[in-house]
């Protein structure tokens, strides 16, 4: 988690600076175009807060009131970057369809338009390193707050070949007129961000994540696993935690069963890339999964294997047994 907070924190100071700059290019050309740039770091600045306090919070332990952590604060998180966002976008829309109809002067174009661009490396810069170690650690937090930096950065650039056109055509409409454009991609951007926080919130399936954990399990399954299914998965933060049915020989004593669910539990930790809990239940096999079960000199089998039944997400989250 320590490098998580340096992470926020390092956006946290880097967008309270570059926030300071962008209004320094507003009040310098009194553009509304500039404005929508300068108005979104205000979100930039607000969201990394709200972002390094909600790490802090998701990095504390279990305890009697949260016995799954405190993770899923992250996708709270995550709901208020999108919101705060997309109240930006909608009074960036707002002021610059008044402008239309009362246009301001506007001066200084190129040197804003600098002064933008600058500001637009930088988040491009920082926003593409978020996401890289967002998916490493992995934080949905930190990763989404790259993306919202890339968006900045995507905007400004934007932004600085819109006041150029205006600079050299002299139409002082375009202002306006491009202001309410990135307003509404900057809309658009808070929509997503708030539909996958929601998800989250939710425990809408990371198909993903666990397409990934069904394929660990499938590609060195032991033959005494004869059939998963009812599996289910939620993300909390960067843990991710799993229930299953897991189908054994019935003849195996208690002790044979824990050690092969801690191999289940060994398998997935191992080698998915995701810190996973998983909440195993054990069922007992019956005479009708002889025709798919591997289990070499089984004592109690009733027919020959005659068919394998790849673990497949359709197959593994369903709540039935194979031969079902």
């Amino acid at each position: 988690m320590k490098e998580q907070k340096r992470i926020i924190l390092i956006s946290l100071i880097t967008g309270a600076v570059l926030m300071v700059m962008k209004f320094g290019a507003y009040f310098l050309t009194n553009s509304n175009f500039v404005l929508t740039d300068a108005a979104e770091s205000i979100v930039n600045v607000v969201a990394s807060s709200f972002a390094f306090f909600s790490i802090y919070l998701a990095s504390q332990p279990r305890d009697e009131n949260h016995p799954y952590g405190h993770g899923k604060v992250e996708y709270f998180s995550v709901f208020i970057e999108g919101s705060l966002i997309g109240i930006a976008g909608l009074i960036i829309i707002i002021k610059s369809t008044y402008s239309i109809f009362y246009p301001e002067v506007i001066h200084d174009l190129l040197l804003g338009a600098v002064i933008i661009g600058i500001t637009g490396a930088v988040n491009g810069l920082l926003g593409f390193y978020m996401i890289k170690k967002g998916k490493s650690l992995p934080s949905i937090t930190i990763e989404a707050d790259g993306r919202h930096l890339l968006t900045d950065m995507v905007t400004s650039g934007g932004l600085v070949i819109g006041l150029l056109l205006i600079y050299f055509t002299k139409i002082s409409w375009l202002d306006s007129s491009l202001s309410i454009l990135v307003g509404l991609y900057i809309l658009y951007t808070g929509y997503k961000l708030i539909r996958r926080s929601v998800a989250g919130l939710m425990d809408e399936t990371d198909f993903i994540t666990v397409s990934n954990v069904v394929k660990v399990l499938g590609e060195q399954r032991r033959d005494e696993w004869i059939d998963i299914h009812n599996l289910r998965a939620q993300k909390y933060g960067n843990e991710l935690h799993i229930d299953c049915h897991l189908t054994l020989p019935n003849y195996f004593d208690l002790n044979r069963v824990h050690e092969e669910v801690k191999l289940v539990d060994k398998l997935v930790n191992n080698n998915a890339g995701i810190t996973t809990e998983f909440f195993i239940h054990t069922d007992p096999c019956l005479p009708y999964c002889c025709h798919y079960c591997s289990m070499p000199n089984c004592p109690i089998r009733s027919e020959a294997k005659t068919e394998d039944i790849p673990w497949t997400m359709d197959k593994v989250m369903r709540n039935k047994k194979h031969y079902e």
